[in-house]
């Protein structure tokens, strides 16, 4: 990717590959709109696909694979135990990371459930720079708590810190302290904090946690699955490495683990995950449940050629004209809005671009779900689906109050290499729109809600008929135009 300056003196990303396999798209109508979210409860993850013009709900599973990744599919080995697809991707896990045992999974979650089975106890804590959905239910499932501790300007949306997903050391003093040693299961970094922003954190940092580790006899587990944009803002922001290769960025980072597991849904641009460690004692405790829950050693759940594809998806990721697609797009889609007033989470990070719901549409209450009816509100004046992360991705609490999210935010992820910029510009144009007429915006109440995950499956109404007179306004703006 390069940013390239145009006569008018615009400067725009230019995209570093070609487009040769299209898939059509839709954009249907407004009407067609209104009922497609009201037949999905108004949850974005109920939406069916075909009634979606632009899918920004996530960048995992659908980050467009290369030609390398296509032909490699072809080669794959099927057998069951021993294949060589697997072998294959057990080099290139040891080559990128530096670790040499290997157990793979079908995805993320699935490593997240390993791990907590091994690791977590009840009365365990798990102190991490902030917690991700899947991750925070998996620690409390096997009776553990999770403790966040990130750094203050982490919650901040607006912020000219280029690591807000760093750990803030004191506070992970003061919880060890708090709770001693012998109680923390594991310490967990995620790169590229999601909930917030996609922020990433700082080589610096990661061997600051490192170092307390060691002192306290304490595991350091790092969640890769967004790993390739914080390789990217490490490389661009820290200078102390913008002379390091992205292969030596990622030697040096996964020196400082025990644990590595990763969602190839995203890393990697292929279905699947994996867990990396040294540590032969996790190893031989881990490796007991992959058949039980995934499958054999040797595929662990996925599909042979989706394991070729990892493979050379992850050595595409330490290439700089890759891993810098993303960010290059989302921060001229940050950028954009923030010009045009539209209150956005700054600076731009990874996976996506984040718009503050809490700021745009600030006459709706936390326990209404502003994100989710953003959400909502986006697809009916666009077809762009996106997805809420705030109250609405938390869970009640065991006395059945509501827990309000530290930021209310509409993630609209941008997949690598799918995506033109004529498209993001639409999604733009759409917003602002939807910014000037953000009051005609109201909130939303379950009408079904499940007690975990709810935001993957659950249903809610407007509390209104606000949808109505928002698609009035959009007539009236747009006429027939879709």
């Amino acid at each position: 990717m390069a940013n390239v300056k145009f006569l008018s003196g615009e400067q725009i990303p230019l995209e570093m590959h070609k487009v040769r396999i299209v898939q059509k798209l839709t954009l249907p109508n407004l009407e067609r709109r209104l009922e497609a979210i009201t037949e999905a409860g108004n949850n974005t993850f109920l939406l069916k696909n075909k009634d979606v013009f632009l899918d920004m709900l996530t960048d995992s599973g659908v980050n467009a694979m290369s030609d390398r990744q296509q032909a490699a599919m072809l080669i794959a080995d099927d057998s069951y135990a021993g294949s060589e697809t697997f072998t294959r991707l057990e080099n290139k896990v040891q080559e990128i990371f530096g670790m040499k045992l290997f157990l793979p999974t079908h995805q993320g979650r699935a490593c997240e459930n390993v791990i907590s089975q091994t690791l977590v106890q009840p009365g365990s804590i798990v102190p991490m720079n902030y917690h991700f959905t899947t991750t925070k239910s998996h620690i409390n499932l096997n009776g553990g708590q999770v403790v966040e501790a990130i750094t203050d300007e982490g919650l901040q949306v607006t912020s000219t810190n280029p690591f807000k997903g760093n750990m803030d050391i004191d506070k992970l003093n003061s919880i060890i302290e708090k709770h001693g040693a012998d109680k923390i299961a594991f310490v967990r970094m995620e790169a590229g904090t999601n909930l917030i922003g996609g922020q990433p954190f700082s080589l610096k940092n990661l061997a600051e946690v490192r170092n307390i580790c060691d002192k306290n006899g304490l595991l350091l587990v790092l969640d890769a699955s967004l790993l390739a944009d914080n390789l990217y803002f490490i490389k661009t922001r820290e200078q102390q490495c913008q002379d390091m290769s992205i292969r030596e960025i990622t030697l040096k980072l996964a020196s400082l683990c025990d644990i590595i597991y990763f969602s190839a849904r995203k890393l990697g641009c292929a279905r699947g995950g994996g867990i990396c460690t040294n540590n032969e004692e996790v190893f031989v405790k881990m490796r007991e449940l992959i058949p039980l829950y995934e499958g054999f050693l040797t595929y662990g759940g996925m599909s042979v050629r989706e394991m070729e594809a990892i493979t050379v998806g992850l050595d595409e990721t330490m290439d700089e004209d890759f891993i810098n697609q993303g960010p290059t797009f989302i921060a001229f889609m940050v950028d954009e809005l923030s010009k045009k007033g539209v209150p956005v989470v700054t600076p731009p990070g990874g996976l996506g671009c984040h718009i503050n719901a809490m700021e745009f549409v600030d006459h709706i209450p936390q326990n209404e779900y502003p994100a989710g009816a953003l959400a909502a509100a986006l697809y009916i004046a666009s077809g762009v689906r996106g997805m809420e992360r705030g109250t609405m991705s938390e869970q009640r609490n065991p006395d059945g109050t509501e827990p309000l999210s530290n930021m209310e935010l509409l993630r609209l992820a941008m997949p690598r290499r799918v995506f033109t910029l004529s498209q993001v510009k639409y999604a733009i144009d759409r917003i602002v729109w939807l910014h000037e007429n953000r009051k005609l915006i109201e909130g939303l109440t379950w009408i079904e809600e499940p007690k975990i995950l709810r935001f993957f499956f659950g249903r809610l109404k407007p509390v209104s008929n606000w949808q109505e007179k928002l698609a009035a306004k959009f007539r009236q703006d747009f006429g027939d135009s879709l």
